[in-house]
């Protein structure tokens, strides 16, 4: 049977448990992430940062709320008021900001179910194993394409 381990990528980039938002930024920004998976010291996955999460830390608290602004076309921040929040956190823990609720697949998921996965997520996509949630690789859109077009060689 075809499975999520036929197209992950089995030693991905991550970031660890103690690293702080300033180091993951620079990882990320640095290779164009835009999800990166976070592990503690046994290699247990536990969950993502990324670009969104960047995202979220810089925008305006009114705008990223739940049930907060829909629309902020009065909101006159700039590249600096940006800048200030991000630099505002860039000492703290990545642990503070971490999506615990990102979709996972494990390697035996069927390939289509871990494809569909990635496709519903629009993001990267960690390939999990076991009861401790070890990281065993992830998934990514060019990982997919690649493998996809091997097959016409």
């Amino acid at each position: 049977m075809m499975t999520a381990s036929l197209v992950m990528d089995p030693h991905p980039s991550v970031l660890h448990a103690g690293d702080t938002v300033g180091q993951a930024v620079k990882l990320i920004m640095e290779h164009r992430y835009r999800n990166l998976p976070v592990v503690d010291e046994q290699g247990r996955y536990l969950g993502v940062f990324g670009i969104n999460t960047l995202l979220r830390m810089v925008l305006p608290p009114a705008v990223v709320v739940e049930k907060g602004l829909t629309t902020a076309p009065f909101v006159t921040d700039g590249l600096h008021d940006l800048y200030l929040r991000l630099a505002a956190v860039e000492d703290r823990p990545i642990l503070e900001f971490i999506n615990e609720d990102a979709a996972v697949v494990t390697s035996d998921t069927p390939l289509v179910e871990s494809l569909l996965v990635l496709y519903r997520t629009r993001t990267s996509v960690p390939v999990v194993e076991g009861e401790e949630r070890r990281l065993v690789g992830m998934i990514s859109y060019w990982d997919v394409g690649s493998h996809i077009l091997e097959q016409g060689h």
